[in-house]
């Protein structure tokens, strides 16, 4: 049976590194986890119709084009989580509750995604704001320069919560949020394994 976990969460809250050891946690207890990276499903259907360069110009696109690119990304997401095999199979997709464009705030998860995804649960990952702002700062690979003022990472962790809230209310997924203090991400992961076992 396979269950799918969306894990949301600002840039800086940690995720990459959570996810990473909740992943090694599953399959050490017989779970055949694969780990997707929605931003990448969309920069490759993007990428391959010519409308981006790097994963950063896909905010700049116009919205209906941001729209066609999540459905098509939630639906081969799915389709490559049907076909791991296994009896207990944890699909785990590493996304974005909301999204900062130059027109507003743009979700994540709107209603043609998560159709498509199906989830069994929406996990939003949080940090303090001070602790997102110094793991922004040391990740140079990214250009986040409208993101890294305490005020700008507050404002997006209090959206991230709304957005991921509206997600779960039409989707139907159990919704938790988990802390990830700096040098607690175990703990973390730990919370995400149970989410896991739980649903």
């Amino acid at each position: 049976m396979l269950k799918v976990v969306v894990v949301v969460g600002v840039p800086g809250v940690g995720k990459s590194t959570v996810l990473s050891i909740a992943s090694r946690k599953l399959l050490e207890r017989g779970y055949a986890v694969k780990l997707v990276n929605f931003g990448d499903y969309m920069f490759d259907y993007l990428k391959k119709a010519g409308l981006v360069e790097t994963r950063d110009h896909i905010r700049t696109l116009s919205l209906s084009v941001q729209l066609e690119a999540q459905r098509t990304a939630a639906r081969s997401i799915r389709s490559d989580l049907e076909s791991v095999s296994g009896d207990r199979v944890v699909g785990i997709v590493d996304t974005h509750a909301v999204v900062r464009t130059s027109l507003g705030y743009w979700p994540g998860l709107p209603l043609a995604v998560v159709e498509e995804l199906r989830p069994n649960a929406i996990v939003v990952l949080e940090a303090e704001p001070d602790e997102v702002v110094s793991r922004q700062l040391r990740d140079a690979s990214r250009y986040r320069a409208d993101l890294s003022l305490r005020e700008r990472v507050e404002e997006m962790l209090r959206l991230n919560r709304y957005y991921a809230i509206a997600s779960a209310v039409i989707s139907g997924a159990v919704l938790r949020f988990i802390l990830n203090r700096e040098g607690l991400a175990e703990k973390a992961a730990e919370e995400l394994v149970e989410v896991v076992e739980r649903i």
